[in-house]
């Protein structure tokens, strides 16, 4: 039997929130040296567990502050659980924060180069995909304009082509499908349905039931950083109905 695409096993996620308001890191080191510093302890996760199945189509519903950011960036690699594992078997592209790792200084050229190698593509590679990915984002006369210059849907098209430039066999996305204008918007609809016909794995994030029940057969619901539901996904989605009501 195949090992899940996705696993994740008993993960809690800590935070020390800070009590007092500190202005500068002078003051810092003086209450720190005087053991004056006070954290209160938040667990944005607590002893949550699933996995997703190699092609699956999997829906992670929960409402705000419900703990799927912090949940997908753990999954992602950017943080590591306080309790817990998470196994990942395959290529991950998240499609999390689009365009976060875009300088604004350098050109729409230059950025597409320097984010491919954020995923682990040389320069080689992304020039043989460099075509594809002004001409689905729209930008070609844009290309040698600094990004500090481009409107949010903009740099969210571009984000959103280079990470979906290579086929990976997971892909994590949370809301994306707002970017842009609604033609844009069924342009990386297509793009995700041709990837998932594909066999690519699939972490879905949304706050739409409607889309979990047209994309998923199972989901899972977070609330308050605690698993209230995992399952069918008609039965996920009838109790997040109840949580936003």
């Amino acid at each position: 039997m195949d090992s899940p695409a996705i696993s994740v096993q008993n993960v809690s996620m800590r935070f020390n929130l800070s009590k007092d308001k500190i202005l500068g890191l002078k003051e810092y080191v003086i209450k720190a040296v005087k053991r004056e510093l006070f954290y209160e302890e938040f667990w944005a996760l607590q002893d949550v567990s699933f996995t997703v199945s190699k092609g699956e189509v999997f829906g992670l519903m929960g409402l705000n502050g419900a703990g799927k950011s912090t949940l997908l960036k753990i999954i992602a690699g950017v943080f590591r659980p306080t309790e817990g594992s998470v196994m990942v078997d395959g290529e991950i592209s998240p499609l999390l924060e689009l365009g976060a790792g875009f300088d604004p200084e350098f050109s729409a050229r230059d950025n597409i180069y320097m984010n491919g190698a954020m995923y682990g593509h040389p320069p080689k590679y992304m020039e043989t995909k460099y075509n594809e990915i002004l001409d689905f984002a729209e930008l070609w006369e844009f290309e040698h304009v600094a990004l500090k210059n481009f409107s949010s849907g903009m740099m969210g098209r571009l984000g959103f082509a280079v990470a979906t430039s290579v086929q990976p066999s997971i892909l994590i996305v949370d809301e994306i499908l707002g970017v842009g204008d609604y033609k844009f918007q069924a342009k990386c609809e297509e793009r995700i349905n041709n990837m998932i016909s594909q066999g690519v794995t699939v972490l879905l994030v949304s706050h739409n039931a409607a889309t979990i029940k047209e994309m998923c057969s199972r989901a899972v619901l977070l609330e308050r950083g605690k698993v209230v539901c995992l399952g069918d996904v008609d039965e996920v989605c009838s109790v997040y109905g109840d949580c936003a009501g």
